[in-house]
């Protein structure tokens, strides 16, 4: 027999909406008094710092596994492969420049200078102030030391110190040479057969305990919202809208301004049709927040624009894993917001740094939920912020995250449809035409 009624799950972002509401509404009632049976705004709030801690924790394995499968388990002929992977460090390199342009010119996070202190005030114990903070950066360090300091001297690490581009060099390594004694023993099969299902295995189970972990992210915001506005107010969250605006401003640059421009002058379409033929997939992942989810829809689009379905699928099903704009210019955006808030002279040596970092978060956790919000603690870390200030300052990003993830989404799957307009410059109508009619 089967059920009469079936359960919508409530959207992510609905469910953050509603804890917003309900912490802040627990905090103005209470503020730092107890209430039922002892109970504090404070521990609440710790309690929403755990989320964040397992959210950093899991994020170094994911990666390394997550790199590990795509090695063994993609196949591009190396002709499309070198191209795709130009076209797409081309595309993410404009949109660093863009995001190091918007936080070199208009600076916005010395908006949130002086209220470094009141996120530091969330973590119970922290003695830390924004004046010892700006004292913690390597600033005696050549570019040259500072990049080398990246480098794993052991293979554990990385592992125990967050460094994520140590992990991802490892990765790499150790991927380039499964795959290669893969390809070797295939007739085989033998021992390094059984390590890629491991792997393959193992991936899948973080994914899955992410995707619990993702359950608890609401009230991980509920008890930081009433911890936050219990002890400073609602006012707190007033310097919010700045770094909102300026995420979004990155963004919107980006996608509207440089993605049609291209698409016009190099793919030959217009942007009435790569807005408006692309404007379903655009609009379905900004409504369930996942380009991944979206890619039936994108390849749908990709058809009404007469790019051939080879293109189509290599850029948005293969290619996915690199197409990530929308989560690098965030991460990278974020970073550097937080670092003119507590005060840091980053130098361009250690900006490019962390546009690396950013770059190499956004290929290793693609099609990850919230993948966005899971590696920006380890792009925070590559930036030189303490842990104590990426704890605070998460949890208070949480509260507008929703509404940057639904962009990023949308940026992301319009990569996706821009890599495949010009994955296709080169083909010729007639060959277009006739691929479509075999495949009809």
């Amino acid at each position: 027999m089967h059920s009469t009624t079936s359960w919508i799950p409530i959207p992510l972002y609905a469910q953050v909406l509603v804890a917003v509401l309900c912490g802040a509404t627990l905090g103005i009632l209470f503020g730092q008094e107890p209430y039922l049976g002892g109970l504090r705004n404070e521990q609440l709030g710790q309690l929403g710092l755990w989320v964040v801690w397992m959210l950093k924790t899991l994020a170094i394995p994911l990666i390394f596994f997550a790199i590990l499968d795509a090695l063994l388990r993609t196949s591009i002929p190396l002709s499309q492969g070198t191209k795709l992977l130009v076209i797409c460090l081309v595309n993410v390199s404009v949109a660093m420049a863009i995001g190091l342009a918007i936080m070199n010119l208009w600076q916005p996070g010395l908006a949130w200078l002086g209220h470094v202190d009141e996120l530091l005030h969330l973590v119970p114990g922290s003695t830390l102030s924004s004046s010892a903070l700006a004292n913690v950066q390597a600033g005696s360090q050549s570019p040259i030391e500072y990049l080398a300091s990246y480098i794993p001297r052991t293979l554990t690490n990385p592992f125990s110190s967050n460094n994520i581009i140590g992990v991802v060099l490892l990765a790499l390594l150790l991927g380039g040479t499964l795959r290669y004694l893969h390809g070797q023993l295939d007739q085989t099969g033998g021992f390094v057969a059984v390590v890629a299902r491991g792997i393959e295995r193992i991936y899948g189970w973080l994914v899955q305990l992410l995707e619990w972990i993702i359950l608890a992210v609401p009230l991980a915001v509920f008890g930081v919202v009433a911890h936050v506005v219990g002890k400073s107010g609602v006012g707190v969250f007033s310097v919010l809208w700045i770094f909102l605006v300026a995420m979004l401003a990155g963004l919107v640059i980006h996608s509207l301004l440089y993605y049609p421009l291209v698409a016009w002058l190099v793919g030959k379409k217009s942007p009435k049709t790569y807005l408006g033929q692309g404007a379903d997939a655009i609009m379905t992942a900004v409504s369930c927040n996942s380009s991944l989810a979206t890619v039936p829809v994108t390849l749908r689009c990709l058809e009404r624009m007469q790019v051939s379905a080879q293109s189509a699928r290599l850029a948005a099903c293969v290619g996915t894993n690199l197409n990530n704009d929308g989560i690098t210019l965030y991460e990278a955006m974020a970073a550097l917001f937080l670092a003119q808030a507590l005060g840091y002279d980053l130098p361009m040596a250690k900006q490019v740094l962390i546009v690396l970092a950013s770059i190499i978060a956004g290929a290793g956790v693609a099609g990850i939920p919230e993948a966005g919000l899971i590696v920006l603690p380890l792009v925070l870390a590559a930036a030189g912020l303490p842990d104590q200030v990426i704890l605070a300052a998460i949890p208070l990003i949480m509260t507008v995250d929703w509404i940057i993830a639904r962009a990023r989404s949308g940026v992301n799957v319009m990569s996706d449809m821009l890599v495949a307009i010009l994955l296709d410059v080169d083909k010729t109508t007639p060959a277009k035409e006739s691929h479509a009619e075999a495949r009809r």
